[in-house]
């Protein structure tokens, strides 16, 4: 399970890109600086996490096992967490597809969901 911290894409994208000058084309170009990108995003959206055991870490990276417990825990760490994100592009779609789901961030309803409303008539 993870716990996350919802934060705009846009805004982590900002805050890794500069702009340099081309000669060439003497024009302004925005670049994107990657690994800046990733440990941005991942400090930002990945707060922690438990039952990530060394059997599936296996199934979402090349690692060497050998001789250890795969029912064993991956302890949480910022290393750990970019590692994933930037050599794993299963665990990297899955978070994308967590963190942008926004009913991950709604809060459920205690009572009984309201009826809808009925249809309402033009005339």
């Amino acid at each position: 399970m993870l716990t996350f911290h919802e934060k705009s894409l846009q805004g982590y994208v900002k805050k890794c890109t500069t702009t340099k000058f081309d000669r060439k084309t003497r024009q302004a170009v925005e670049e994107l600086d990657e690994e800046k990108f990733v440990s941005e995003f991942s400090k930002s959206v990945i707060k922690n996490w438990k039952g990530l055991t060394l059997a599936h870490l296996e199934t979402l990276l090349l690692v060497d096992i050998d001789g250890q417990d795969a029912s064993k825990e991956l302890e949480f760490s910022e290393d750990n967490a970019e590692t994933l994100v930037s050599s794993s592009t299963e665990f990297d779609t899955w978070l994308n597809e967590v963190v942008f789901d926004l009913d991950n961030f709604r809060s459920k309803p205690k009572g009984p969901a309201p009826k809808p409303a009925g249809k309402v008539l033009q005339e």
